[in-house]
């Protein structure tokens, strides 16, 4: 069974690489674009009030299968596989290669070498760009805009503790599909914080319980560890030491740091038990 969410395949079109694979109506290779904007919505629907399942940062590439001619296009993210509709607004023909990221939980982008001018943009962590030179205290992109230097790093730069990076967040809002610090979900966290550490992560709370670690002993679970995963259905949070989680939740709608026993019995209280505990 193909999960659709990593899956570009309908019933009347379907990626060229999954021909033989899934039944679908033509098969078609797929134009690869970049997000040009600091932050676009993969939505189930191409719709504006669709649901968003997660979101696709700038410089980010997609591939594209199909335009719907009303604003939207379909197509896959490269770096995690999620699949959904894009404003067509936001993507763009590659041009630069991205050199550089940012590190920031967010920075602001400028017309020109001055703080004191009105930004253009801002650009969350993670947003991919390319610097094409620098001038005093800035990074200056292809396009012309104006970066902080401190706020960027290369593209292979590895923070060297994830759950440090999830601490960063607290107080950001709650935002389901999101994944920066103008709104973030449970697994975007989980996400956002392991990529910023070079790791690999997949972008939903079953995905990730699937996919991330080595499950603990019950034993084992009585000695949580710094960076340990808790699962529940639909949920995760990132432990911070023997007591202590940091996640992005419903209950507080913010990224929130919490009595790690006190959050199992609140969220047990609402029907649902931890399903798993996995180790990095």
């Amino acid at each position: 069974m193909h999960d659709p969410r990593l899956t570009p395949a309908r019933d009347d079109l379907a990626a060229k690489y999954l021909e033989g694979k899934v039944k679908a109506g033509r098969f078609v290779d797929g134009e690869e674009l970049e997000v040009c904007d600091a932050i676009a919505p993969l939505r189930r629907a191409p719709s504006p009030d669709a649901e968003q399942m997660t979101q696709a940062l700038k410089g980010e590439r997609v591939t594209i299968y199909d335009r719907n001619g009303e604003g939207w296009a379909w197509g896959q993210l490269a770096g995690d596989g999620y699949v959904g509709w894009l404003p067509d607004s936001a993507l763009v023909r590659p041009k630069a290669a991205p050199t550089h990221k940012v590190t920031a939980l967010s920075t602001l982008a400028f017309p020109g070498p001055s703080i004191k001018l009105p930004p253009v943009e801002a650009l969350p962590m993670s947003a991919r760009i390319a610097v094409a030179r620098e001038v005093a205290s800035f990074a200056v992109t292809h396009d012309g805009r104006y970066l902080p230097r401190q706020h960027l790093g290369a593209l292979d730069m590895v923070a060297p503790d994830f759950v440090a990076v999830a601490e960063r967040f607290v107080g950001t809002p709650y935002l389901w599909g999101g994944k920066s610090a103008f709104g973030i979900d449970c697994s975007g966290l989980v996400q956002i914080a392991l990529a910023s550490a070079g790791t690999g992560c997949p972008r939903d709370s079953d995905m990730q319980q699937d996919g991330l670690g080595k499950e603990l002993t019950a034993a084992e679970a009585k000695h949580l560890q710094r960076g340990d995963l808790i699962f529940w259905k639909g949920h995760v949070a990132i432990v911070r030491d023997a007591s202590t989680i940091v996640h992005a939740n419903a209950h507080h709608m913010a990224t929130a740091i919490e009595n790690t026993q006190a959050a199992i019995a609140r969220i047990k209280a609402t029907g649902s038990e931890v399903l798993a505990i996995k180790r990095l």
